[in-house]
């Protein structure tokens, strides 16, 4: 039997590491199906792509800095588990941080 990899999807938001690619390829290598696509994508394209995940990938922007990237904050409001890689913390900021409840 033949395991479906799309039935495992996760969303890779990219903010500018360098180790974007090494991420998709490391969860691509545990048989999990990943895209990668850029910080700016909103709600309504995440909710259509359906993640099991979001793995935000950070870069070297500071936050504070005019013109930094920030990912929708509606994203964090879907109830998808997220992850945050690297800088992928100063993605958010300085919009407050999801909890999780299990």
């Amino acid at each position: 039997m033949t395991q479906d990899i799309h039935a495992q999807r996760v969303l890779i938001l990219d903010f500018g590491s360098q180790y974007t690619q090494l991420i998709a390829r490391r969860v691509r290598e545990l048989g999990v199906f990943c895209e990668i696509h850029p910080w700016d994508i909103s709600d309504a394209d995440v909710a259509a792509f359906n993640p099991r995940g979001i793995i935000l990938s950070g870069g070297p922007a500071s936050v504070y800095a005019e013109g930094a990237p920030h990912m929708d904050p509606a994203i964090l409001s879907l109830g998808i588990a997220a992850v945050l890689v690297v800088r992928g913390r100063s993605a958010t900021q300085p919009q407050p941080v999801a909890e999780t409840a299990r």
